[in-house]
């Protein structure tokens, strides 16, 4: 006959495994935040494409290639802005591999020590990478964003009276 533990023990181990994954959990929160910020910047990015596009193909001369480096340097935040997210997705698959192992070496007596700490590495150091993706992304956004000089020179003619 298999012995079966207190009710209270089990209950009591789960309650513990449950406390040590919440960290993890929190992380995994976290990320998903950063992957909404992500996800709205590429969001906002495509539509700014897609509303020169039409520009682009109606201007001449200058307009037309500030309209072509407009979009040359939208297409290089749209792959920023993609490999970060693709980097912190893959952080928040880590962080799912490490609540698993948590689960699952508390449940079996597993000794996944080794296991959890190269994951967490893992994860941070893709997490890392796409904040670092991110910070340049934002960098180009904001060096692209400068208004013209032409513009801040330009003076009103008088009206005619």
């Amino acid at each position: 006959m298999i012995p079966i533990p207190p009710a209270d023990t089990r209950v009591a181990e789960i309650a513990d495994i449950i406390q040590s994954v919440l960290a993890p959990v929190f992380l995994l929160a976290g990320i998903a935040g950063f992957l909404n910020v992500l996800t709205g910047r590429q969001s906002r990015i495509v539509d700014r494409a897609r509303d020169l596009e039409p520009k682009l193909l109606q201007s001449r001369g200058s307009e037309h290639d500030r309209y072509i480096a407009e979009l040359r340097t939208l297409d290089t935040r749209m792959k920023l802005v993609g490999r970060a997210v693709w980097m912190a997705v893959l952080a928040a698959l880590l962080v799912c591999c490490i609540v698993v192992l948590l689960f699952a070496g508390s449940v079996v007596s597993g000794h996944f020590g080794r296991a959890l700490a190269v994951l967490f590495i893992l994860c941070m150091v893709f997490l890392a990478l796409a904040f670092a993706v991110f910070l340049f992304e934002t960098r180009i956004a904001a060096r692209s964003m400068r208004v013209r000089t032409a513009l801040l020179d330009h003076q009103a003619e008088d009206p005619p009276a």
